[in-house]
């Protein structure tokens, strides 16, 4: 059975959400460990889904003067294809919009791009390459999942 719990950075233990983020980003995608763990922790909300209580995916809110970042969504590789990361996203705005952020961004990967345009994310600006990864930045406004199908209205895009 799926469960999820929130995190503050600065305050609780985040080690369920650094396991997963060291699995997937550092151990599959072999991005450096300094490259993953900016330092930036203890300014996040951070969501982790348990499946029987093993944490099996994480994503966080960095949130400053305003903006709303989600990142290091990231699911182990015996969940995904479950639908639990884009449950991740779309908590992760519904928590946004909760905290008064009609704005959330994020620098996907560019070949998450199309992951993230069906949660109603448009891509803007160049590409730019992080830790040798080509990323590009991504906003969505409102607080609706915006995933395709009926416009919502929630998301400020033209019909």
């Amino acid at each position: 059975m799926l469960s999820q719990k929130w995190f503050m950075g600065e305050k609780e233990d985040l080690s369920d959400a650094f396991s997963i983020r060291r699995d997937v980003f550092v151990g599959e995608q072999n991005l450096p460990h300094d490259a993953e763990f900016t330092g930036d922790e203890d300014d996040c909300l951070h969501l982790v889904m348990y499946d029987d209580g093993v944490p099996v995916a994480t994503g966080r809110i960095l949130i400053g003067d305003g903006d709303f970042k989600i990142g290091r969504v990231a699911t182990r590789k015996s969940h995904r294809g479950r639908g639990i990361a884009t449950n991740i996203v779309q908590t992760l705005i519904g928590a946004c919009h909760a905290m008064g952020g009609n704005r959330q961004y994020v620098h996907a990967r560019v070949d998450a791009k199309n992951f993230y345009e069906k949660l109603g994310f448009v891509a803007f600006g160049e590409e730019v390459v992080r830790a040798g990864v080509p990323h590009i930045a991504m906003e969505r406004f409102g607080s609706g999942g915006c995933g395709g199908g009926e416009h919502c209205g929630n998301c400020g895009r033209a019909q």
